[in-house]
């Protein structure tokens, strides 16, 4: 890959649990140095940062967001009063950040997990419905099994565990899948639209939760035709609702009777597994470059047009 010398600044935006770059990133942030670009890791909510210094910010690990959820979008709301683009944009991240989305995409006809969404006060009531099911709950806005219960609904110990969820939140309800532990969950990674490489993340024996910090591993694995088509139609469904900036995309889902269903699309902070990959590292590292770029011109045009 040949430098470039493109002058760019460009925010990544991470935690404060992750202050510096992320193992998985450092390739691909040496990548955008040789194309010219000048990669900063910013902690996102770091009241001292100057986000005007900036072309542009990548979120990338700011994987503490739907902790201080509020807070999270009055930042997405800075960026834009700024005019500081972020890459994915602010109207893709804030509909991705509330995980209804699935219902959307399932408008457009997706296949997903079986999902119903209500307020924690409702769960009790829909539980009713799925007596002697087991049922995975977790929040609508969440990462890393967050406040994530799984058990048989109409159980004492599922009622008791529900009890203790917090009250001001809304909560997904689906069914277990064994098929999680008895064949993995796949995350499929894109870049500008573009199918990238895939994993299969799998959990810890006798767990459910795929996240490492759970104990679960991921492998690198080759996908077949049916699968990738179906994470093909999940991204097109997300541009045909209108949100067709999509840099960087990793689609999450399941075999069950082997039709691939959706259970995540994760557009704001994912683990891309760049690490593994690093032809993928130069691909996305082109590809924020070239949005860069399209940024630039856009801006430039609108400038044009006001003087």
């Amino acid at each position: 890959m040949s430098a470039s010398h493109s002058g760019f600044r460009l925010a990544i935006a991470t935690c404060a649990q992750f202050p510096a770059l992320h193992p998985d990133d450092v390739y691909f942030a040496s990548v955008l140095e040789r194309l010219g670009i000048t990669p900063v890791v910013c902690i996102w909510n770091d009241p001292s940062l100057d986000w005007t210094a900036f072309d542009a910010v990548l979120i990338r690990t700011v994987w503490d967001y739907f902790r201080h959820y509020r807070a999270f979008l009055t930042w997405l709301d800075t960026l834009d009063r700024l005019r500081i683009p972020a890459i994915n944009d602010t109207r893709l991240i804030r509909w991705n950040s509330e995980k209804r989305y699935l219902l959307d995409i399932e408008q457009q006809g997706v296949p997903i997990i079986p999902t119903r969404v209500a307020p924690a006060g409702r769960l009790p009531e829909i539980l009713a419905a799925a007596a002697n099911d087991e049922i995975v709950i977790k929040p609508s806005v969440s990462g890393g099994a967050w406040h994530t219960l799984r058990g048989v609904a109409g159980s004492e110990a599922l009622r008791q565990a529900i009890a203790k969820l917090p009250a001001e939140l809304d909560f997904l309800v689906q069914p277990f899948l064994p098929e999680i532990a008895a064949h993995g969950e796949w995350s499929l990674l894109y870049f500008a639209g573009s199918y990238s490489h895939a994993v299969i993340k799998r959990p810890a024996s006798g767990d459910y939760r795929v996240q490492e910090e759970h104990g679960g591993f991921t492998t690198e694995a080759t996908p077949d035709a049916v699968i990738i088509q179906a994470a093909d139609q999940a991204l097109a469904a997300i541009a045909a609702l209108g949100y067709d900036e999509q840099t960087y995309a990793r689609v999450d889902g399941v075999v069950v009777d082997g039709q691939f269903r959706i259970m995540e699309l994760e557009l704001i902070e994912p683990s891309l597994f760049l690490a593994i990959r690093p032809d993928a590292a130069e691909r996305f590292a082109a590809d924020v470059l070239e949005r860069l770029h399209h940024l630039a011109k856009r801006n430039t045009a609108a400038v044009g047009s006001t003087s």
